[in-house]
This record gives structure tokens, sequence and C-alpha cells, in this order.
């Protein structure tokens, strides 16, 4: 198991498994889930007036990140979306808990 952690120079010599290849549109919703994830961490957690935005950043974010992980192509990737999905769901747990996705709009 010693040769799963080491580079692979014809691949870039990254330490996570990697083709070589470019993949713009997983790349791009791996960006897009983390940036989602932070913020509606970040939202959720310490700002709770912002519960309508925490809410629905976790909520792109997490069918983001699962669209990303149903066609991402490296273990970079998937890792990413992991911690990315991670982010996201805690803030829209909290955004829901805060007020949810509609904020007493139905109240």
């Amino acid at each position: 198991m010693a040769q799963t952690m080491r580079p692979n120079p014809a691949a870039g010599g990254g330490l996570f498994a990697t083709d070589g290849k470019p993949h713009p549109l997983q790349d791009t919703l791996l960006v897009v889930t983390l940036v989602l994830g932070v913020l509606a961490f970040i939202t959720g957690l310490l700002f709770h007036s912002l519960h309508l935005l925490s809410s629905w950043a976790g909520l792109v974010g997490i069918l983001t990140g699962a669209y990303g992980q149903w066609i991402s192509v490296t273990t970079r990737q998937r890792f990413g979306l992991v911690l990315g999905l991670g982010a996201s769901a805690v803030g829209f747990y909290l955004g829901l808990a805060h007020g949810g996705l509609f904020g007493g709009l139905f109240s």
C-alpha cells in the first residue's frame, strides 16, 4: 500500500490521484461547492439573522456537491467535494434551525 501515497510523475506529480487531464466542469463544481459551503457554514454559525442566506447557500451547495460527486473523476475532486458538502449541510441545517428557507414568509 505504500505505492498509493507515492506521487506519480506521469500524472502531474500530485499527492492525490489525477489523470493529468483538464476537467473544467468538475473543477468548477468543486470550487462552487467549497465557496457555498464556507458561506453557509460561516453565516449559519455566526450570523443568525442571515438564516435565509445560510439555508439557501447550503441547499445549493448540497445540490452542486452531489452532482459534482456523481461526475467527479479524481480523488482530489472527491476530497474537496466532501469537505464542501459537509460545510454546506451544516450551514443548511443551522439556517433551518434559525428560521428556515423562507424566513417566516408563510407564518
